[in-house]
């Protein structure tokens, strides 16, 4: 299957029937500016991209959402017992990235998009959301041009320090993406210091 622009993404994830279960479980929070995002989205592309007839395993499904006003770990906690109920089958992650930059040790996100431009790789830095029409929303802050030709690369926000390219590349490392994903290469790295 050929995927060339962000419209063929979203056709991609419509037509799968499990994948939009996920984003209208996800709906039912009714949290604000979120997302299910990172290895949900590039799973599937490269899946399809690598003619794989099932579906690579995913260790979590991330839902972020921003909400400055409730930024109790516990808050999440809960969110995630009523996803599993839903889908108890599903790894569920849930995060509040109203607070995830304390534990990044960053200045605060504006928004989960704001939060999803700044994740490691070009090709997580993306999110799925479905309005209530069930139309698919896709962001990609940092293009999708790294996702539909299998190259890995740091986005331009870990590109800036070598404290953060440093665990980018531990993080590569750590994920073995490759081994999954054959046709995947690394991208010539430059930091822009």
């Amino acid at each position: 299957m050929q995927l060339h622009n962000e419209q063929d993404i979203v056709q991609l994830i419509t037509d799968d029937s499990w994948m939009m279960d996920i984003l209208k479980a996800a709906r039912t929070l009714e949290l604000p500016d979120w997302w299910v995002c990172a290895g949900f989205v590039r799973s599937k592309v490269w899946d399809v991209l690598h003619g794989f007839e099932e579906r690579t395993p995913m260790q979590d499904v991330d839902v972020i959402y921003y909400d400055p006003k409730s930024l109790d770990e516990a808050v999440e906690k809960e969110f995630e017992q009523k996803l599993i109920r839903i889908m108890p089958d599903v790894p569920w992650s849930v995060k509040n990235e109203a607070r995830m930059h304390v534990i990044n040790n960053i200045p605060p996100y504006a928004s989960s998009v704001d939060a999803i431009s700044k994740f490691p790789e070009t090709v997580t830095a993306l999110g799925l959301s479905i309005n209530e029409q069930d139309q698919v929303i896709l962001t990609a802050p940092c293009g999708i041009e790294d996702l539909l030709n299998l190259v890995l690369r740091p986005t331009p926000y870990f590109e800036q320090t070598i404290e953060r390219m440093d665990i980018y590349k531990e993080r590569i490392h750590k994920k073995n993406w490759i081994s999954y994903w054959p046709k995947v290469t690394m991208a010539e790295i430059k930091i822009n210091l």
